[in-house]
């Protein structure tokens, strides 16, 4: 048999690990079809892969659906739970894979968000969000998101205590405006931004409930040059897509 290129095996090895760490993430047994979803890997190579790591033992195969093995289970330290940054980083990155356009997921920090994990789209006219970065959440489709979630006592102490600065011509600075726009996103399910927070940037929102409480949000940063139609219809689908995996269990 003739040896595969290094450059294929590298990439196979990457693509065994995004797998892997995506099935980690979720906590639960995944489908191949959940995968395909979630991972930019053919077919063909997703089969092949997932049959190498359950001959290997990192996964475990029971009818349609894959788990953590006992080989993966050696590796991580007793005790080890992990933390919702490492949850939602493989959901991230797939995200950003799929659409090419930065992808992030926050969380609310005294009435801002925070990014916990991003990646940057891979365009060179592209939005870059630093993970630690923080930004109010009237004016990103994240906060948005996160604001629509909140009880009628939680929104009143929102709008008292944070100020509604301006950042583009674009920003809502209104109360009224602004709780509006929250029922839209309550109604929708999801947040839009046009050029709210930077000049040029579009985005979308969309919060993740668990167990009665909100985890956070993921959000999607497109250059308004490049926002159509159909890549916008692409990108709600995988924003939705996370947000169930990561509702389910993840």
């Amino acid at each position: 048999m003739a040896e595969r290129p290094a450059g294929d095996s590298v990439k196979s090895a990457v693509r065994a690990l995004e797998i892997l760490e995506t099935v980690v993430a979720l906590a639960r047994p995944v489908t191949a079809q959940e995968l395909a979803g979630l991972l930019p890997i053919p077919a063909s190579s997703l089969s092949y892969l997932l049959n190498t790591l359950v001959n290997l033992d990192y996964l475990e195969r029971n009818g349609r659906t894959y788990a953590a093995g006992p080989s993966l289970a050696r590796l991580a330290p007793a005790g080890m739970v992990p933390e919702l940054r490492e949850t939602v980083r493989p959901m991230v990155r797939a995200i950003r894979d799929q659409l090419q356009e930065t992808t992030s997921f926050f969380v609310e920090r005294d009435f801002q968000v925070e990014a916990i994990a991003s990646a940057v789209g891979g365009q060179a006219l592209r939005y870059a969000v630093d993970e630690g970065q923080r930004a109010p959440l009237h004016a990103m489709s994240a906060g948005k998101a996160i604001l629509a979630t909140l009880d009628a006592a939680r929104l009143d102490e929102f709008f008292a205590r944070a100020p509604l600065e301006r950042f583009t011509a674009q920003t809502i600075i209104d109360e009224t405006t602004l709780r509006a726009e929250l029922d839209k996103v309550r109604n929708s399910g999801l947040a839009r931004g046009y050029e709210e927070y930077s000049v040029g940037i579009a985005a979308l929102g969309k919060a993740v409930w668990r167990g009665g409480s909100v985890l956070g949000a993921f959000a999607i940063a497109i250059p308004v040059a490049r926002l159509t139609p159909e890549l916008e219809m692409r990108a709600v689908a995988a924003l939705n897509r996370a947000a169930g995996m990561l509702a389910s269990g993840g």
